[in-house]
């Protein structure tokens, strides 16, 4: 199957440069897959799992927080507002970690406090409902 080059970059790091045979991409309004030779398109995305078929390397995936992917006449990019790999997750650790936001925002009389940790527990929320686990 033909090739063409893909990024994924997150404000931390590249996370993904390379030629790829496909990407499923969680678009806003709804999935979509990139092949070679993909007719030029901006989209914004939603938080889900971008799917890397680097053909004869295995198949990555990551989950992604909203960001944009850009297809163009030079290959695909996606400037992702967060990404993780999925295996770096596992269950038990998210609804820790929801939990735990939940006692934060209980817990804080402060407005901008809270807001940073209801903002914290709806983005581990996301990552939950996305992975399906």
């Amino acid at each position: 199957m033909p090739t063409f080059p893909f990024e994924l970059v997150s404000p931390e790091k590249l996370l993904f440069t390379g030629e790829v045979e496909a990407v499923v991409v969680p678009g806003t309004e709804g999935e979509f897959t990139v092949l070679k030779d993909h007719a030029p398109v901006m989209s914004g995305m939603k938080p889900g799992i971008v799917e890397i078929d680097g053909g004869s390397s295995a198949k990555r995936r990551l989950f992604v927080r909203g960001g944009f992917a850009d297809v163009s006449p030079k290959g695909l990019t996606i400037l992702a507002e967060q990404a993780i790999p999925l295996e770096d997750l596992n269950a038990a650790q998210l609804d820790a970690d929801i939990q735990g936001a939940e006692e934060e925002i209980a817990a804080t009389r402060d407005d901008e406090t809270r807001r940073r940790a209801t903002e914290k527990r709806d983005q581990l929320k996301e990552l939950r409902a996305a992975l399906k686990i």
